[in-house]
């Protein structure tokens, strides 16, 4: 029974982890768009901004783009829900002030340039630090849908770069 109740004190736990990050995300968020000038708050609806296929320079396989904010000025964040289906992955990219992923279905791969391939599942917290080249999808046989959090310098959140290559993405060849 301790098995059991250790692996129901870590799901807690990750619970708990995750709810308290995405809390602390987005209280800044919150404050930036309250300090701007005629700061009224403003809801988004689910469903109110259209989504967007994931353009082939940036993605190779099924992508879909469900913009989620673009905080005004003072605020630089900005954020999306990204659903890759399987085998579907972004190519090759920076981001100039880092950029926080959080997985929530699925099942897929994140790499940084010179690292392994790396399995991320729903509840994990990808942090990539500004200038970090890197490339995140879904697993070969599963769509995953992570929510992206970046910010803008000078206008700019994301350095597209190359295609991840088949090899790359198996974890079998290339620098990657």
């Amino acid at each position: 029974m301790r098995h059991r109740e250790t692996g129901l004190h870590a799901a807690c736990t990750r619970r708990s982890v995750l709810a308290t990050v995405v809390a602390a995300m987005t209280f800044p968020f919150v404050r930036a768009w309250a300090a701007t000038q005629g700061g009224d708050m403003e809801i988004k609806r689910s469903g109110s901004q259209p989504s967007a296929k994931g353009p082939a320079e940036w993605f190779t396989g099924t992508v879909r783009i469900d913009p989620l904010f673009d905080a005004p000025l003072p605020a630089r964040a900005t954020g999306a829900s990204v659903t890759f289906e399987p085998g579907a992955r972004t190519a090759w990219h920076t981001h100039p002030l880092g950029q926080t992923l959080i997985v929530t279905s699925g099942a897929g791969r994140a790499q940084r340039w010179g690292g392994p391939v790396e399995e991320i599942r729903p509840g994990d917290v990808i942090w990539i630090p500004p200038g970090e080249k890197h490339w995140h999808g879904a697993a070969p046989t599963t769509a995953m849908t992570h929510t992206a959090i970046h910010e803008k310098l000078d206008g700019k959140a994301v350095d597209w770069l190359e295609h991840v290559t088949a090899g790359q993405y198996e974890g079998r060849s290339g620098r990657g």
